[in-house]
């Protein structure tokens, strides 16, 4: 310990170390160096400065000695992996991820036995690769391992980082299920960093679910524990969370008050994947010349006027407006109506009736006064939605922002 924190002095000392040469020292001053930048890395880390945690971990990388420090060497690797992802630095992202690769290909080969520890590094670097499946494998091996060898962290890292990847596959249940394991485990294990990963893991499956306010509580939760680490490079995917949550529930204002505070929150010139994220939220949520802003899988209206529309159980009015609006200009006649919207075989002695009160009961609640025939048109053709209006369907964003290595910043290494 003593030899450690002589380093850090030293380290510290001498520019943070820039000019060090690890090739002068020892085996046992190469480890004390390395672990030194590695903690200083992991405190700008913390403190969102990505550029400086970027710096400490490649020399942290650099007094590696490479035949026997696969675990530290790894665990350096997905740090810088998770700051170039963040920075998207692709090109510095593929180094790392080959690299990765190679030392896992190492200590397999040279590893007298596998660990849980080695099945876990495979399992990442097969994530990294996007070779989920074969990931999943990895995991639970080392979730078994883990167990036998009683190495909880081992264990409560595998939890999250195969919940990680069902939730990348889309299966949320089974993602939640593992979070469930990992809630758990975490009652005896104190790694806050890791309860706060998870709660915003869970957080965004509950967003998934439709779940607002467990969401909204398990961000608030992961800020909690985040804040109490004094750990902030979460801080403004949380907000940016947040924000999504008001914008699926038609709190529009408040939703762009969320994403301003994310912007604010970080530097934009490291978190260039959530500065993205953040931005194609506030363009979308800004555009002043959308008059009707629609989200069929939540089932919400926002109108420039007349702001969200609340049509509780009426579904029906939904699915005529929904229909319509996917293809303005285009008319419904009355059979090709009742077909979409009641499944059912036109009748005029029943449906004539019920049409004509549906549209006018739907251009009730979303025309604004004095342009009853803003949205809803109609000719001899059938009723139409107005082409001459901006009309907005909701978009999940996200999938348009690239991911480098298949992982972001929340990811425990």
């Amino acid at each position: 310990m003593q030899t450690i924190e002589n380093t850090i002095f030293a380290v510290l000392a001498n520019k943070e170390g820039q000019n060090v040469d690890p090739s002068k020292f020892s085996e046992e001053e190469r480890r004390a160096h390395g672990e030194t930048h590695y903690r200083l890395g992991k405190i700008y880390y913390d403190k969102s400065d990505l550029d400086s945690a970027k710096g400490h971990f490649e020399r942290a990388l650099g007094f590696c000695m490479e035949t026997k420090d696969f675990y530290f060497e790894f665990k350096v690797l997905g740090f810088l992996l998770r700051t170039a992802s963040e920075m998207l630095d692709s090109e510095a992202s593929e180094s790392y991820m080959r690299r990765s690769d190679s030392i896992t290909q190492r200590a397999a080969g040279e590893l007298g036995t596998l660990d849980a520890e080695v099945f876990y590094n495979l399992g990442l670097v097969k994530t990294y690769y996007g070779k989920f499946e074969e990931a999943v494998d990895n995991f639970q091996l080392a979730i078994s391992k883990s167990k036998k060898e009683k190495s909880l962290e081992v264990l409560a890292k595998s939890y999250h980082a195969l919940a990680t990847v069902n939730y990348q596959n889309k299966k949320f249940q089974q993602a939640l299920n593992c979070l469930t394991q990992l809630s758990k485990l975490l009652e005896v294990l104190e790694k806050n960093y890791l309860k706060g990963a998870m709660s915003l893991l869970s957080g965004n499956i509950y967003l998934e679910f439709g779940d607002y306010d467990m969401a909204l509580k398990l961000y608030q939760k992961a800020n909690i524990y985040l804040t109490t680490k004094s750990c902030w490079n979460l801080y403004g995917y949380i907000l940016l969370g947040k924000g999504t949550i008001l914008r699926k529930m038609g709190k529009f204002q408040h939703s762009l008050w969320h994403f301003q505070m994310a912007k604010e929150a970080v530097n934009g010139s490291q978190f260039k994947r959530l500065q993205s994220l953040i931005q194609t939220e506030m363009d979308s949520l800004n555009d002043s010349s959308v008059d009707i802003y629609l989200d069929q899988k939540n089932r919400m209206v926002h109108e420039k006027v007349l702001g969200t529309i609340d049509f509780k159980h009426r579904f029906i009015l939904l699915e005529i407006l929904f229909l319509v609006a996917k293809n303005p200009g285009v008319y419904y006649d009355k059979e090709k109506l009742t077909d979409l919207v009641w499944k059912d075989r036109y009748n005029p002695m029943i449906h004539d009736k019920l049409i004509y009160t549906s549209i006018s009961r739907l251009r009730k609640m979303i025309e604004p006064k004095g342009e009853n025939r803003k949205y809803i048109i109609r000719s001899k053709e059938g009723y139409a939605f107005n082409p001459h209006v901006n009309v907005r369907f909701n978009q999940e964003h996200y999938t348009h922002v690239k991911s480098l290595g298949h992982i972001d910043i929340s990811s425990p290494v």
